[in-house]
């Protein structure tokens, strides 16, 4: 059994079908004769408006598909195509150093692909994708080679391949393929996405290994929401996952009906149930789920992957178009959270020992104040078309969330005295993510309208436990005692104060955590889209006091296991 990273639920079981990584197309290293510069221009730009077509019958396709958030991915392959510092250092590479069309495309598209996967940031990684997707093209079109032919069995397979471009996913038999496994990749990349939104079982990051032994025709079982994946697997194991697919299938149905239900205990006590999002191509899918509303959308993409930051109208736009969409549900967006550990050049920021505990988060936003106001400003705005809530993050010190909301107050000045339209009433909020903060909850709770618990690196700093060193990963556990106490000390506080508490870490997502969360009081549970209708059945499956008592009896327990050991028992 191989173990690779689950990004689109479902089980599949079928024969293998490889896709094979395209061959690169030779480059002469030799340089070209000056003559021949013009001529080598001349060719790499009919290649880049032969891939603007392609693109944009894709687009077409998918618009028709999935409609025109998911679209918008092959537009940013488009965005691509025109680039000055992509497309135009091709050109600058056939002038100045005398390369071939081909050589241009692959040094540059190389050297895009090398930064992408130096970033710390999985969002960021993940865009590497999107180059190679665009490179392969223009490489194809400059050989007179079909870049959107692919032959795929006419029968049911499971793709596996190093790696699946958008471009590829969009092409797919969706009446014969079952899943899709790879070898690289990861949740955020816009195969990923896209695989989602077919309804495709999918597994990425599955390794080499794994890459070497799924031969063609070989039978594979794949498990889209574990990230399993059995080659040959014997007839118990067939057996079983044929049996779980039936029950999917039958869950599905019954989450399905339940998806415009609230999420109310069996005693009448209700709560939200919420969605992640961070990408605004996620959309359309949430509104569409019956979730209450977003409760964490991650503003950083606008800063990613460009030389310059985004103005007012570009975030104000982003902004006002998710913020709409929900049509009065609420849209909790979180001001900025980067750092040093993530490449920016349009911040410039300094390359740091330890960034998470650095100069990240609201820290940039109040060193930087016009950077901070700008986008201020542009949430403001959107505020206007929706129910928009502003969330801080990383706060530590009391100082840090009055110095913020103080300029947000100057914002709303400026844009009351312009005559601007925005929400007077608008709900201002934190993470929970520092223990400091969280030990501090009495205070911080008189100052905003709402907390959110960051368990991701609310455990990291608890418990001083870095979960991606795979050497000491086995100690980060959301259901450590320590950790578990912290988290009921900040709901107790914004509750004595009477605001509310959400959680947008993985711990919202996991059906198993959900009675004990109830049982503390959370008010909001904010999570990964797929799995959320799960969070919400457990919710109206439970009573009050009965969560209370599981709550209870948790917070008594001294180890992890013991506490882990109890709620799984409990749910079995």
């Amino acid at each position: 059994m191989f173990k690779g990273i689950p990004v689109s639920a479902g089980i599949a079981i079928a024969p293998i079908a490889r896709l094979t990584a395209q061959p690169a197309v030779a480059a002469n290293d030799e340089k070209i004769d000056p003559s021949r510069k013009t001529e080598e221009w001349q060719c790499l730009e009919q290649s880049i408006e032969l891939a603007k077509e392609q693109l944009s019958q894709l687009k077409e396709k998918a618009l028709d598909q999935l409609g025109p958030e998911k679209a918008e991915i092959l537009s940013a392959h488009i965005a691509f195509l025109d680039d000055p510092s992509f497309t135009g250092e091709m050109k600058a590479r056939i002038e100045n150093q005398l390369c071939s069309a081909q050589a241009a495309v692959q040094q540059v598209a190389g050297e895009f692909v090398a930064l992408f996967e130096g970033m710390d940031n999985d969002y960021m990684k993940e865009r590497a994708d999107d180059i190679r997707d665009v490179s392969r093209r223009l490489l194809k079109n400059l050989s007179g080679g079909d870049s959107h032919s692919i032959g795929y069995p006419e029968e049911p397979f499971i793709l596996v391949a190093e790696d699946v471009t958008p471009s590829e996913t969009l092409q797919l038999p969706l009446s014969h393929v079952k899943g899709i496994a790879t070898a690289k990749g990861g949740p955020t990349s816009h195969a990923a996405i896209l695989a989602r939104s077919l309804g495709i079982p999918a597994v990425m990051g599955g390794g080499e290994a794994f890459l070497t032994a799924a031969e063609t025709g070989k039978l594979m079982i794949l498990d889209g929401a574990t990230g399993e994946l059995f080659l040959d697997p014997d007839e118990g194991q067939l057996a079983s996952f044929r049996e779980r697919a039936e029950q999917e299938a039958a869950d599905r149905e019954t989450l399905e009906a339940l998806k415009d239900l609230p999420a109310v205990t069996l005693d009448g006590h209700r709560v939200h149930v919420v969605a992640n999002m961070a990408v605004p191509e996620e959309t359309e899918a949430l509104v569409a789920s019956g979730l209450d509303g977003v409760g964490l959308f991650r503003s950083e993409f606008l800063f990613m992957d460009r030389s310059n930051l985004p103005d007012e109208e570009e975030q104000f736009t982003a902004y006002q178009r998710v913020v709409s969409a929900f049509q009065g549900k609420p849209v909790i967006i979180r001001t900025l959270d980067v750092g040093g550990d993530k490449h920016l050049p349009a911040l410039a920021l300094p390359r740091e020992d330890n960034p998470f505990l650095g100069f990240r988060a609201i820290r940039i936003s109040l060193a930087r104040p016009e950077l901070f106001r700008t986008q201020l400003r542009a949430l403001l705005r959107a505020s206007a078309y929706g129910r928009l809530l502003i969330m801080f993050p990383m706060i530590s010190h009391l100082e840090q969330l009055r110095e913020a909301k103080r300029l947000l107050e100057e914002v709303k000045a400026e844009l009351r005295k312009s005559g601007t339209p925005f929400d007077e009433e608008i709900a201002i909020g934190m993470m929970m993510e520092i223990p400091g903060a969280c030990l501090q909850a009495d205070a911080f709770a008189k100052e905003v309208q709402f907390f959110s618990i960051g368990t991701n690196d609310l455990v990291q700093y608890t418990l001083a436990v870095d979960r991606m060193n795979e050497n000491i990963a086995h100690l980060y556990s959301y259901y450590h005692p320590a950790v578990l106490r912290l988290i009921s000390h900040v709901i107790n506080a914004s509750h004595r104060a009477g605001i509310w508490t959400g959680l947008c870490g993985e711990m919202a997502s996991d059906p198993l955590a959900t009675e004990l969360l109830l049982g503390m009081g959370l008010n909001e549970f904010s999570g990964a889209a797929a799995v959320m209708p799960k969070v919400k059945a457990r919710i109206r499956s439970t009573t009050m006091d009965q969560a209370k008592q599981v709550a209870r009896h948790v917070l008594s327990l001294s180890s992890t296991e013991e506490v882990y050991s109890y709620l799984r028992d409990k749910t079995e």
